[in-house]
């Protein structure tokens, strides 16, 4: 009998230190930040889009009548107030940007605010007098604003095919 609690002993001492490894996986996932947005127009993404200061830059160097197919990132300053058919960006250093859609098809939302990447093409254009007092007339401007509208002017333009507006 000695000799059986013995065994037992010896095995439940055998049994109770033996040290187990266990394996633990630690699965680690690259959490990517994604941004909301709302899309109009052609379907983009924010990949490889301009910062508004490095497309000032661009917008600098050209003429009148020059374009560059691009896809730049700014903030909305003002949408048309009527139909949300154009909007201006802001590009810092009181530079702006105004925007229209490509073959009138799509509009933004006339309470659109906050950042937008847009994709189309980037132009200087010359305004004349009419365009201007029409935009100025779409932004709810004052009849008195409106008629000090007197002079074309040399405007840096953008003709986009997609836009997201971050929520």
């Amino acid at each position: 009998m000695k000799k059986i609690i013995l065994f037992l002993a010896v095995g439940l001492v055998i049994i109770s230190c033996k040290n187990e490894a266990k394996e633990v996986e630690t699965k680690v996932e690259e959490v990517k930040e994604e941004i909301a947005y709302a899309s109009y127009g052609m379907e983009i993404n924010d990949v490889d889009a301009l910062t508004s200061e490095r497309m000032m830059e661009h917008y600098k160097g050209m003429k009148a009548g020059d374009t560059v197919p691009t896809k730049m990132k700014a903030k909305i300053i003002e949408v048309c107030s009527k139909k949300g058919c154009w909007m201006t960006l802001d590009m810092g250093e009181e530079n702006e940007v105004m925007v229209k859609f490509k073959d009138y098809g799509f509009f933004m939302p006339l309470d659109a605010k906050g950042d937008v990447v847009v994709n189309g093409l980037a132009y200087v254009a010359e305004t004349p007098v009419d365009e201007l007092k029409h935009y100025a007339e779409d932004a709810g401007k004052s009849k008195e604003e409106i008629d000090a509208i007197t002079e074309p002017k040399l405007e840096y333009h953008f003709l986009a095919d997609g836009v997201l507006l971050k929520k």
